[in-house]
């Protein structure tokens, strides 16, 4: 077992060095701006907009927390190795950024299924849906959503850290469980059994939830009016196409994960970063743009000058973040 994790891990997919260095960090940088804006900007519209205190939105305003931090896992450790003479990382710093990657990834996945069962409810059960989902609900929701893939990915990155490690190169852009596993001297069973689980848990469950979900919501609007599914369809779409979005950028992960010694240096870059280049990048915008109540606030905002208006209480803050409701 490693008797410390003080161990330096050399990061060989950047290369040597390099004028062209510069130009990738100023496209970095130029990405991580405007992710941590589009989702602060959308936070903060329904933060201020009380007409957006409801389920829905208090889901997707955590939504936009988890592309913050998927963002910020990721960027800020890839400018610095671009700028770098030499691109390394302690085991410890390397495992906190597997740990954070993949909550990222779990906990996207928890949110769109509860945001899944919340159109669920307000489609296929209408009259019940104020009783249903009550502010308790939607907080409990919330915090089994965070809760659940952090006791998984904490005792994942347990088992990794205990394994004895020969190899100290990662041919990768930053760190992933799988490249640090692949490090080892043994083959641990355990290990790859419990990933195993963790995919399951944190991945396959939740498509089979939504999947499941829509086919409901599918049945229950063949039954309704014209204007009843066109509504349906309108209150759906941005959910679809961000849940469609984050399981492409997933299934590029376990596909680069797999078989990047096997695909052109291009490729595997694109393919290394789309997990956490494309989803919290465009699920901000996808809902800015495809969602009329969101839409309508925010030009409402623009007019009334109200943006950087008033002052930010962290506690109405805390309780958009933890599922309260006024």
């Amino acid at each position: 077992m490693n008797s410390s994790l003080n161990i330096t891990l050399i990061f060989t997919a950047y290369g040597s060095p390099q004028s062209l260095n510069y130009l990738f960090f100023t496209f970095t940088l130029l990405v991580y701006l405007t992710s941590v804006f589009a989702n602060s900007f959308l936070m903060l519209v329904i933060y201020v907009e009380s007409s957006l205190h409801k389920p829905m939105y208090i889901f997707l305003f955590n939504l936009a927390i988890n592309g913050l931090i998927g963002s910020s896992t990721v960027w800020p450790k890839i400018m610095d190795n671009l700028l770098s003479d030499t691109q390394e990382s302690s085991l410890e710093d390397c495992l906190i950024q597997v740990f954070w990657t993949n909550f990222y990834g779990g906990s996207a996945y928890s949110i769109l299924t509860v945001m899944a069962y919340d159109r669920y409810v307000s489609i296929c059960k209408p009259l019940q849906y104020h009783s249903i989902m009550t502010p308790t609900k939607v907080k409990q929701l919330l915090t089994v959503a965070y809760i659940f893939p952090v006791l998984c990915l904490s005792i994942q990155v347990y088992l990794t850290s205990r394994l004895p490690l020969c190899s100290y190169t990662i041919h990768k852009l930053f760190c992933d469980n799988l490249a640090v596993v692949n490090l080892s001297c043994i083959k641990s069973n355990l290990v790859n059994l419990y990933g195993l689980c963790i995919i399951v848990a944190l991945m396959v469950f939740p498509v089979c939830v939504v999947l499941l979900s829509y086919v409901r919501i599918l049945l229950v609007s063949l039954k309704t009016s014209k204007e009843a599914q066109k509504k349906a369809l309108s209150t759906c779409t941005p959910h679809l196409i961000t849940f469609i979005n984050f399981s492409l950028a997933s299934l590029f992960s376990v596909i680069y994960n797999r078989f990047s010694l096997y695909l052109p240096s291009e490729i595997n870059v694109f393919m290394s970063v789309h997990f956490v280049l494309v989803p919290p990048l465009l699920h901000p915008i996808i809902y800015g743009i495809r969602t009329q109540e969101i839409r309508k606030c925010i030009v409402k905002m623009i007019r009334k000058r109200r943006v950087f208006g008033g002052s930010l209480d962290f506690f109405t803050f805390r309780s958009l973040a933890l599922g309260n409701m006024h």
